[in-house]
């Protein structure tokens, strides 16, 4: 029987098996994620590093960006060397490995190198296992659109999960604790990978011919340990993320040049598809830009500027980075089910529209912010609704970017290009993750008066984002070459 055969709901039970691996990674991920920049920045006497909001988040903005940017040599390894399936249970492995050793009460450099497994592991698993649901989608279509959705209900699920116990942990119990749970919960993503991996046969194989070229992941991997690593003192954390950001765009713009205009083997309406797949890259890299300071600029406003008793009890900051996952449960399965809805009727927003609605939807998250902003400068707390309905703004934005564009990066890439497109659409979170944790160095102590103005920036950039791709989205869907 074909992998296509054995279905669940109306779904490739292989769907499932990625479904939990994907959750139970996001759960180790997003729960780390959400006490990482609490504990850069809070004091030795409470256990944690004591960074300065610049340093703290220069080395956030690193970790994060490394996390995303080795997805693109981790297609590329997947695409000539591993398959992808091995190339995901490699990466469970690497992570798992990291977790452990950011659970180690040891010194900044052991914390660091964990950092730095993590960053590997996930780069090979990230996007390769985005890769295989669209590998059980041949015929794409609507329903590949709702099987992403529903891929996305498990990150969500995963986030909400790590989130809450990772975030207790961490905060209340030990940060090292937190750090613990998460090694644990890419564990169990691997036994489940491992035990009803028969789920995917005939998808995620091992390429025909391999490449010899293995050393191009390990050069690269320690590049990533060594950017890491420089946070412990060798180096300046805040020059080298910023001159990142600059590296990491020109070797992007380069690679889509090289792919859209100097090989010859693809095809003209191949060639525009793939400048449609760069400026989705952009309007992903502005949206994460902005998202992703859910875990930092959201998080010291949280900790610092938000009243979060409730009923004499104070919340964990770290919690209020779950009011997305919360609402992408909500609104994912009716999302997916407005799609094909919509579609049935041909009245399905196309994509360069849908991007453009997200991306207004961030603009306003901000805009709420910088009302937000404004209320603490005479000193007083905010209440707990403004992050929360800053959250269900940006996470609306979420469901209309990022599972149709994940969706649509396996539509539109060359089959040449096919797991290393995907590693270029984690790019562009790379990119937006670095921006957004060099934007957190801004919010020291010092510098409250200035918040609502920073807000307002990005509330500018998001709303002038969207309405460009609506303004151009009739030629985006031409050079789509028939691809919805």
């Amino acid at each position: 029987m074909s992998t296509s055969e054995k279905s669940l709901f109306g779904h490739p039970k292989g769907l499932y098996v990625l479904f939990f691996t994907e959750m139970w990674e996001r759960f180790s991920y997003y729960g780390m994620r959400a006490i990482l920049f609490l504990y850069l920045t809070k004091s030795a006497s409470e256990g944690a590093l004591g960074l300065p909001e610049d340093t703290a988040g220069a080395v956030y903005g690193l970790y994060a960006a490394s996390v995303y940017l080795l997805t693109l040599p981790g297609g590329w390894i997947a695409d000539n060397i591993l398959g992808q399936k091995k190339a995901i249970w490699w990466g469970g492995i690497c992570i798992m490995i990291g977790h452990g050793i950011l659970a180690l009460p040891a010194s900044p450099s052991v914390f660091f190198l964990g950092l730095a497994f993590v960053a590997v592991g996930t780069g090979l698993l990230k996007a390769n296992i985005s890769s295989i649901v669209g590998e059980l989608y041949p015929e794409g279509g609507a329903k590949r659109d709702a099987a992403f959705s529903i891929f996305y209900l498990g990150i969500n699920l995963g986030s909400f999960l790590g989130m809450f116990i990772v975030g207790y942990l961490g905060e209340k119990v030990g940060w090292h604790y937190g750090f613990g749970a998460a090694a644990f919960a890419m564990f169990f993503g691997l036994i489940n990978f491992r035990v009803n991996g028969k789920y995917l046969q005939n998808v995620g194989e091992k390429p025909l011919k391999k490449s010899s070229y293995t050393y191009l992941y390990v050069v690269i991997g320690l590049l990533a340990i060594a950017a890491i690593s420089v946070t412990s003192g060798m180096l300046d954390s805040i020059q080298l993320a910023n001159s990142m950001k600059y590296i990491i765009s020109g070797i992007t713009m380069a690679y889509f040049f090289y792919i859209g205009f100097l090989d010859k083997s693809l095809t003209i309406i191949e060639r525009k598809r793939v400048g449609v797949l760069f400026i989705l890259f952009v309007a992903i890299a502005i949206f994460w830009s902005g998202f992703e300071q859910a875990a930092t600029t959201f998080t010291i406003f949280a900790d610092r500027h938000t009243d979060r008793d409730l009923f004499g009890w104070e919340l964990p900051a770290s919690w209020f980075q779950n009011a997305n996952s919360f609402f992408i449960l909500v609104f994912s399965a009716p999302f997916a089910a407005l799609w094909i809805w919509l579609n049935k009727r041909n009245l399905n927003p196309n994509v360069p529209l849908k991007f453009g609605l997200g991306l207004i939807q961030l603009g306003l998250g901000f805009l709420v912010m910088y009302f937000a902003a404004q209320k603490i400068l005479d000193g007083s707390l905010a209440g707990m609704g403004w992050l929360t309905f800053t959250y269900l703004l940006h996470s609306l934005g979420e469901l209309c970017i990022s599972p149709v564009g994940l969706s649509s990066y396996t539509k539109l890439a060359p089959k040449k290009y096919y797991s290393q497109m995907m590693g270029l659409w984690f790019v562009g979170a790379s990119l937006g993750n670095l921006i957004a944790g060099l934007f957190a160095g801004n919010f020291d102590e010092g510098n409250v008066d200035a918040m609502p103005d920073l807000f307002m920036q990005f509330c500018m950039y998001g709303a002038a984002a969207g309405l460009l791709m609506i303004l151009f989205q009739k030629q985006i869907r031409k050079w789509m070459g028939g691809v919805d």
